[in-house]
């Protein structure tokens, strides 16, 4: 659905009414990037790869702020997100495989 550019909305209620479909997107993009991840321990497992690889996430950090800032969203904030993901999935990771591995 395409949405009005924010400066021409007049009232909080189609303002929110936006803010809720954008978060909508945002969780059906974030369960599909779960999914995904989901699958890294038993390939990581695989190629040993260790589930915390810090090559690979100041990598990811980086790409992310370089998005953001592309994007016109604060990089600190898209990396401040991503942290909180990625440290979650790494914490799942070492769950399933453990902290061994290289840094792929």
């Amino acid at each position: 659905m395409t949405r009005p550019d924010p400066e021409t909305i007049e009232t909080m209620a189609d303002l929110r009414a936006c803010i809720d479909q954008i978060d909508s997107a945002l969780v059906a993009l974030l369960a599909e990037r779960e999914r995904f991840t989901d699958r890294a321990p038993e390939l990581k497992a695989r190629e040993r790869i260790a589930a915390n690889a810090p090559r690979r996430v100041a990598a990811v950090l980086t790409s992310v702020r370089d998005k953001a800032e592309r994007h016109g969203l604060d990089p600190d904030l898209a990396e401040r997100l991503w942290r909180i993901m990625i440290d979650t999935v790494i914490a799942r990771e070492e769950a399933i495989i453990g902290k061994g591995g290289k840094d792929g």
